[in-house]
Order: structure tokens, then sequence, then C-alpha cells
């Protein structure tokens, strides 16, 4: 099947099905508009996401519908991308939502939640879970529409410019980290800072912060961290996953024609399930080559695990009392993890066990 025929067809199923295709094409408006990353275009699958989105829509409605993308900073600061489009200064962003948990805490859930789901959970709670409808109330509430579109996976933990032996280490660490990790690390005595990603290389070289965490090693080759900080720490337990969203003004997304939703919201769904896929070709060549180029791989110590998931579990809970909107969130999304755990302990996780012992006998 081509690619515009799918798009056609999602068109068709949203509504049209009473015109014929000719017929579509003459009564489609055309219609401009503007989309902000909080992603420079060096990250280019993160960035490139929007690209994707851009390029199927103007197929699926021959050129009618055009998306212009701009990078972080070329129309808005990459951490204002969210109100941009909340307070209609541009039509659409696109961003995590993890950026804006200092406007709610609750903006964690849409991207990841520290020791929370991982990617194909995410996926499922926001999809057909509960979390899409919770989302959306939620998103409402910033005059925004919610399209799930991009993933980078479960992440690393970032790079160090000393070794971590201990949570003593921990403690006065100046650390670029996003969403409620910060929060969590604060907890140990780390000092948090967001720092956006094109600012990281250099407020490291700065001493600015002492450590910093993006992304995995395709998009933290790029942005050269294994030149100042050598130490590169995993797991990234503050993002086992991370879900990116194109949001939408919702007035704007209220004035679409219905079969010009049919291909945002279908477009928005092919990048997403694309960013996966990229980055798990990607990712472990990078690997192979930052260590080739100095990075040393270490561990989390187990008392900076057990420490960081006490203080997670803390917060949660304090949040939970003060927060009602977090509260209905956390419930709903514990809930769906704890079944779903059961399901891929029993599958998916004995599966790549298994794998990985056979692997390292043969």
């Amino acid at each position: 099947m081509q690619r515009r025929q799918f798009f056609k067809g999602a068109a068709v199923a949203a509504g049209a099905s009473t015109l014929a295709a000719p017929a579509i094409a003459q009564s489609e408006p055309t219609i401009r508009w503007r989309c902000v990353s909080s992603f420079p275009k060096n990250i280019e699958v993160l960035y490139g996401s929007a690209e994707v989105l851009a390029k199927n829509v103007a197929e699926a409605t021959d050129g009618k519908f055009q998306i212009q993308v701009f990078a972080a900073g070329e129309v808005v600061p990459a951490l204002q991308a969210l109100d941009a489009a909340s307070n209609d200064t541009v039509e659409m962003c696109h961003t995590a939502s993890y950026y804006y948990v200092g406007k709610d805490p609750s903006f964690a859930f849409g991207c990841c939640l520290p020791f929370g789901l991982n990617t194909r959970q995410q996926n499922a709670w926001f999809y057909h879970g509960e979390g899409g409808k919770l989302l959306e109330e939620f998103y409402a509430g910033y005059n925004l529409k919610a399209l799930a579109g991009g993933n980078t996976g479960s992440q690393m933990g970032g790079w160090f410019r000393k070794e971590v032996n201990s949570i003593e280490d921990m403690k006065g660490l100046k650390f670029r980290i996003s969403g409620l990790g910060g929060q969590i690390l604060a907890k140990l005595g780390v000092i948090a800072q967001q720092v956006s990603g094109g600012d990281i290389y250099p407020a490291l070289e700065r001493g600015t912060i002492d450590a910093a965490e993006f992304n995995g090693p395709y998009d933290d080759e790029k942005l050269g961290l294994y030149k100042i900080a050598p130490n590169y720490y995993y797991p990234g337990w503050w993002d086992g996953t991370s879900l990116q969203h194109f949001f939408i003004n919702t007035k704007r997304w209220e004035g679409l024609p219905k079969h010009y939703q049919a291909a945002l919201t279908a477009a928005a769904a092919l990048a997403n399930v694309d960013s996966v896929a990229r980055y798990d070709v990607l990712n472990p060549q990078a690997l192979k080559r930052v260590v080739e180029k100095g990075a040393k791989l270490r561990a989390f110590p187990q008392d900076v695990m057990q420490a960081s998931h006490k203080a997670a579990l803390d917060l949660y809970d304090e949040l939970s009392g003060k927060n009602p909107a977090f509260k209905k969130f956390y419930e709903s999304y514990r809930k769906f993890q704890t079944d779903s755990n059961l399901w891929l302990q029993a599958s998916d996780y004995a599966y790549d066990n298994a794998v990985l012992r056979l692997s390292r006998r043969s």
C-alpha cells in the first residue's frame, strides 16, 4: 500500500467516505501552520519526528495542509514551545511534557515517570489505557490537544566528570536533568538544573554543571559530552521511556476539517513508531563509538539506586497528598504498571533475560 493511499484511507475512515477522491481534493482548504520544536536540528531523530509528521500530512492532503517546522530558538526558546501553542502564538509544537512540571507535576505523566513505565507500556497506557483520557482532560485545561509523536526509548544515566562510588558522591553535584528526576535527586543532595539540549555542552565546559543527562548514545555523541565528562552511567531510571507529543492549540485543532484531523493523527502515530525504530538502530553503534572515544561505562552503585527509588516513592506520595490531579494520574498509572508488569515478567522480560544469558555463553 502506498503511503498516500494509506493516509487517504485514514481520511475516509474519519468520515469522508461519501465523497469521491477528486471531490475531496477539490474541497480541501489551503492551510499553513507553524510547529515549533524543543529540539535543535542536529538532534535529527527528535527534531526529525516533526518533519516526518509534516511530510506525511502534506502528502495525505495533496499539499493543501502544510506544516513548517522550526527548531528550538528559531521562533521561541526550547522550553517555551508548549506555551507558544497554548497561547496561540503558533498552531502547534513538538516537545516533551515533563519540561513543564514547574507548571504542574502532572505534566510528567505524558512523558515519563521515574521508575515508571517502559516504552511499550507508556504507549499502551496512552493509546488504549486510561492515560489517554486523563491526559486529554488535563491538557484541555491548557488549551491543548495532544498527539503522541516520538519516543527515545530507555535512556542512559548521564555523563559525569568524576566517578560516583556511593550516595555520598551525589551530594552537592550540579546535574542537568529534566522532569521529576530533578526533584527526586534533590532529596539526595543533588543540585538539579534544567538546561536545554543545545546548551548542555557549554554548561559542562564552563563548570556551570558537573554532570548531565540528555538521551541515549546517539544523541549524546552528537553533543560531544564524552569529551568533558567521560564517565557514562546507566541506567537512566528517570527516563525508562520518554514520550514526546505534538501539542496543538485546541481552537486550531477544532477548526480543521475532519479528514485533516485524521491525517494529522495518522502522521503523528507514524512519527511515534518511526522514532523508536530509528533509535533502536542508531544507539547500539553509537554506544560502541563513544566507548572507543574514551567513554567509560559504569553502573550506578546499588545504594544510589535504592536511595533514588525510595526518594521517588516519597515524592509521589507527597505530590498525591497536595495535588488532586497528580493523585488521580498516579493511581491509574501505578495500577496499570502493576498489571502490565505481571504480563511482561512472563513474556518480554523472561525472553530478554534468557536470550542475554544464552548470548553470554555462546
